[in-house]
């Protein structure tokens, strides 16, 4: 086990960035958090793991209120998530309750040496940085750390509670908030996920008209009827077949993300159901059985089962109604993409399926692709990979999209693909890709009714009609996500990975070693030596210089459990995914420190 090297007392570098949202116009920097421990959040919208990230935090600013202030830094992956209007949307979206710096330079996370999304730097209230951790599910170590320092401070007079820089925006008023999916009903009316109003919605025909709202619209996770069940952040839905509603008594299953659930509603009446699991997220390799599910984000009956995209963990997952058994169905919970065996393949944030046959199609968002399974394996048609993205119509294996969240099987046999971060619908036909329509603010979802496509504009609030016929020309582009890059010595590199448990915690491998890492590379010829999986956290990897530049895939996980033991004693799992752009230079560094959890000073 390595563990964080302890290192002389670090000024934390200032704020810088485009601006600030939440302020309400205020500009800020570090004097304005001096006296109260700072806690910075890089993260990125299009990050499922920086939405996980958000949700823990909740708690923990209520726990420390008024000597804890978080500050949301956004630095962006995608072009699209670089648009202070998109920004703007998602704090709103996601209810973001803190002071977000707006980073589109990567300024901030470069003078903070964040190499992840999302990466987590405590503050002390004299200003200096005291931990840093990359990934999620370190909040239970945050949380100690705190404990652990407040009453240093307090004694020395060096905390100093005081208020919330925190400006809550104006809510817009209107039936529906940020909407994801939509589905027919047997009537000729619409259900729609109304996520960020917790509930779902039934339009009438016209896709306006409501005709009645199942849900509180409070968040929380609650059973019952149709005004006192409650949703957090709803997603995908799916309509079973009837005979299948019929025997078990439901009609649509819905992926209650932030739940991290499904639940079922009856139609008849409103009522709502918990169908699989028990509130709380699902981490990678969890060692023993669970009932947590991990964001799930859409769900398609395939195979006389629902299978659920387990955005969270990149997985597929299936669902049988009638026996209530879930499982695992796809996926090794790596981000990325890898074609291959279904249970082989690597997915990466996948957030809508389609079924079309003997096919099921993906929208895999993290590496901006489409792909399918098929006789029984994973197979890529659009995309190439987790940062490389854009907008380019012609054929497939050279086509490109930005984040797509749905995939909508059309008439014809062709897909319908809901180009989210391009504000576009695309169509995928023979191998070829074409643009139906542009200029829609945030698509997620679509409906084919009639001879049209009714397609979510989530960030516009509302649904819009899109001719199944028309063809439009794009302004194409192409773009590698460009992070500042690493320059390393050609030879021999030392990577460790930094871990020290968390106050009051220990390495326990009791049960097993307690470590993993995994190290790969793109292209796969710059490591000569080192790649692969392994029980310590510290390995020497050989790079050939003939091959030049590229990136290297870190995944370390790390687990750390009560001193106290005994009944009752916890254990945590840390855990991340790193792409360290690498290239090769004489005077390049011999040594990779990668922080997955651990103390600065």
């Amino acid at each position: 086990m390595t563990a964080a090297r302890r290192t002389s007392r670090v000024r934390a570098p200032e704020l810088r960035g485009r601006g600030w949202l939440n302020t309400g116009g205020e500009s800020l920097s570090l004097a304005d958090f001096r006296g109260r421990f700072l806690l910075l959040d890089f993260w990125a919208f299009c990050c499922v793991n920086c939405l996980h990230v958000l949700d823990e935090l909740r708690p923990l600013e209520e726990k420390y209120a008024g000597e804890l202030v978080v500050v949301g830094v956004h630095s962006p992956k995608f072009v699209h998530e670089a648009d202070p209007e998109a920004l703007a949307a998602a704090v709103d979206r996601y209810q973001v309750q803190h002071p977000v710096l707006d980073d589109p330079d990567l300024l901030t996370w470069q003078a903070y040496t964040a190499r992840a999304w999302p990466t987590l730097v405590l503050v002390d209230p004299e200003g200096y940085v005291v931990a840093q951790y990359a990934g999620e599910g370190h909040v239970h170590a945050i949380d100690a750390l705190l404990s652990d320092l407040r009453q240093r401070h307090l004694d020395s007079g060096t905390l100093q509670p005081g208020g919330s820089p925190y400006v809550a925006p104006e809510a817009p008023a209107g039936d529906l908030r940020f909407p994801a999916k939509v589905i027919s009903l047997p009537g000729g009316t619409l259900l729609v996920a109304d996520a960020g109003h917790h509930s779902l919605v039934e339009l009438a025909a016209d896709a306006e008209t409501v005709v009645r709202r199942i849900g509180s619209g409070e968040r929380g996770l609650v059973d019952g009827g149709p005004a006192d069940a409650r949703f957090s952040e709803p997603n995908g839905l799916c309509l079973l077949p009837a005979s299948v509603a019929t025997d078990v008594g439901f009609d649509v299953v819905v992926a209650d993300t932030v739940n991290h659930a499904l639940r079922g509603v009856r139609l008849a009446d409103g009522s709502v159901r918990t169908l699989a699991g028990d509130g709380r997220q699902l981490f990678p390799h969890t060692p023993s059985p669970t009932a947590s599910l991990s964001s799930p984000w859409d769900v398609a009956w395939w195979r006389d089962r629902a299978w659920v995209a387990m955005a969270g963990i990149h997985q597929l997952w299936v669902y049988d109604p009638r026996s209530g058994a879930i499982e695992v169905a796809g996926g090794t919970s790596n981000e990325g993409l890898l074609d291959g065996p279904l249970r082989e393949a690597w997915l990466a944030q996948t957030s809508g399926l389609a079924a079309d046959g003997d096919r099921l199609w993906l929208a895999d968002s993290e590496t901006s692709s489409v792909r399918r399974v098929e006789q029984g394996a994973v197979h890529t048609e659009v995309g190439s990979g987790l940062f490389d993205f854009g907008f380019r119509d012609g054929p497939a294996d050279r086509a490109l999209l930005q984040h797509p969240l749905g995939v909508t099987v059309l008439p014809d046999g062709s897909l319908a693909v809901s180009d989210t971060y391009n504000g576009a619908v695309r169509r995928l036909a023979d191998g070829q890709v074409t643009t139906l329509a542009t200029g829609l603010a945030e698509p997620s979802g679509a409906v084919v009714v009639d001879d049209h496509l009714v397609v979510v504009e989530s960030a516009a609030h509302r649904l819009t009609r899109v001719p199944l016929g028309g063809v439009t020309s794009v302004d194409a582009f192409e773009h590698s996500t460009r992070r500042p890059v690493t320059e390393v010595g050609p030879g021999d590199l030392e990577l460790v990975v930094d871990f020290t448990p968390p106050p009051g915690q220990k390495v326990d491998d009791r049960f097993g070693p307690p470590a993993q890492l995994f190290v790969s590379a793109t292209p796969a010829a710059l490591l000569s030596r080192g790649e692969g999986r392994g029980t310590e956290l510290r390995r020497t990897l050989t790079l050939d210089p003939a091959v030049g530049d590229g990136v290297l895939h870190v995944a370390a996980r790390a687990a750390s459990c009560d001193t106290h033991g005994g009944v009752g004693a916890a254990c945590h799992l840390h855990q991340q995914d790193w792409g360290v752009p690498v290239q090769i230079s004489p005077a390049g560094t011999r040594r990779l420190t990668l922080p997955l959890a651990g103390r600065s000073s």
